[in-house]
């Protein structure tokens, strides 16, 4: 069953599609994080400014470097020591699309715990954008019930994977790390 729903959403994001998705969090609608058109998609789907950027989330933070040229090693041990999930945004962002890249130059970026999305970023070999599957300024749903059917039928494909889990899940928290160390949390 996982290993179907890996193929069949590889696929679609292989073909410049978005899809709608379980996560470690909360569902989340994601595309491939290089593909500038999937993610204007996404933007419109979602009825989001495009000057408010989306996350990324990758599978280990082995690839971290390949996406932030300023790496800030304390960011290894947030993300090991983190009792949550964690996102972090650093600048200097790199080898992504830029429609995700905010006007600082940074990106945010969370190692991902989800089987599905470990699974689907190795076979990706690329980040996977990763927003919240509401319309921009409604409540982020808090399990798959609580997605609006406009989000539902604007994806390309919806994993058939928790979809009638009602395990509680929250957004991931947010800091703000920059390279000398200093640190803010933009959501908690």
């Amino acid at each position: 069953m996982l290993r179907d729903e890996v193929a069949n959403a590889f696929k679609i994001i292989q073909e410049g599609g978005i899809i709608l998705y379980p996560t470690d969090t909360i569902w989340g609608i994601g595309c491939d994080a290089t593909n500038t058109e999937a993610i204007k998609r996404i933007y419109k789907l979602k009825q989001r400014d495009e000057a408010k950027s989306m996350i990324v989330l990758l599978d280990t933070e082995n690839k971290l470097e390949s996406y932030v040229s300023d790496m800030n090693p304390l960011a290894y041990d947030l993300i090991e020591y983190a009792e949550n999930p964690l996102t972090l945004v650093m600048p200097g962002a790199r080898n992504i699309s830029p429609a995700l890249i905010s006007s600082d130059g940074s990106i945010g970026i969370r190692i991902v715990k989800h089987p599905f999305c470990q699974q689907l970023i190795q076979r990706m070999r690329k980040p996977l954008v990763s927003t919240s599957a509401n319309i921009s300024g409604k409540p982020s749903p808090q399990y798959f019930s609580q997605i609006d059917d406009e989000i539902i039928n604007g994806v390309d494909y919806v994993v058939d994977l928790d979809q009638h889990s009602m395990e509680i899940k929250t957004p991931s928290t947010i800091m703000k790390l920059a390279p000398n160390g200093s640190f803010e949390f933009l959501r908690r």
